[in-house]
């Protein structure tokens, strides 16, 4: 069966600096297979070469092609909207630099779009230039409304939090591009090569990951090695079609299933594999 995953990384292949035991051997296995991924974040920080590096750094072996951002995201959605464009940014390398690779100027007057990312350069004169350009015109952009993010010393603001600030004084709603948004996700989907039914998001975030699986159709994975935990998903009106405790346990389930995902029954007597339904798994 042709299939393929996109897979969350911060809280699925690592916490912080460290590793999350099977993570690796995961990744090394879809490599071996040629089962096609991507490796998906929120975080618009760091540049796709910069996140591969970090990866590889864990034991992780990827390619800049395997990672897929925000800012990338963002960037390529906006180059379709107004080619061409100009952008003041708040934020970091990552977006910055997507920006300028799909055509964008960055600029400190005037801009078509405010763009909000993750990072440490935020303060009240970057907010109160970005509320001047907002009224008067200037379309305000996040690249993902998460309102923290997690740090080895505990959460940080992330970029939702600082966009709340823009859109309290402005009274402008920010478009975001990030997960669960279906922009960045289809976008990542294209880049493997597959229907709907083929891709698997992998994630260990309710709201952000598998409700983006959920509404886009695809197949959903929940790993408890992040921030969610098995009691959180009482709160929820939807469901991932499996939960796994971390990507090591996928693949046991993986391995007891020649390989396939778990809802794909194995091919016997040269028969094709058959689809199971979801319920059974």
């Amino acid at each position: 069966m042709k299939h393929g995953y996109l897979i969350d990384m911060d809280g699925v292949l690592y916490r912080g600096h460290d590793l999350i035991a099977g993570a690796d051997t995961f990744i090394q296995d879809l490599r071996a297979r040629e089962i096609p991924f991507r490796l998906l974040t929120n975080n618009s920080q760091r540049t796709r070469r910069d996140v591969a590096t970090k990866l590889t750094r864990l034991g992780i072996e990827v390619e800049e092609e395997h990672v897929y951002t925000s800012a990338m995201a963002t960037a390529r959605f906006l180059a379709l909207q107004k080619p061409g464009g100009t952008a003041f940014v708040i934020g970091e390398g990552g977006l910055l630099n997507a920006l300028h690779v799909n055509g964008y100027s960055v600029v400190d007057r005037d801009p078509d779009y405010v763009i909000v990312g993750e990072g440490r350069t935020f303060n009240l004169e970057l907010v109160e230039s970005a509320v001047r350009m907002i009224h008067h015109g200037a379309k305000l952009i996040a690249t993902n409304l998460d309102p923290s993010c997690p740090t080895e010393h505990g959460i940080r603001p992330g970029c939702g939090a600082m966009v709340a600030m823009l859109e309290t004084a402005t009274s402008v709603k920010a478009f975001s591009v990030g997960k669960p948004s279906p922009i960045m996700m289809r976008a990542a989907r294209k880049e493997i090569g597959l229907r709907t039914d083929e891709t698997i998001m992998i994630g260990d975030t309710m709201e952000t990951d598998i409700l983006g699986g959920v509404q886009l159709g695809f197949h959903t994975i929940l790993v408890l090695s992040g921030g969610t935990k098995r009691g959180d998903l009482a709160n929820y009106t939807f469901c991932p079609e499996l939960v796994v405790e971390s990507l090591a346990e996928y693949a046991q389930i993986l391995d007891a299933n020649s390989g396939l995902p778990p809802w794909v029954k194995p091919a016997t007597n040269g028969h094709a594999p058959r689809r199971v339904p979801a319920l059974a798994v």
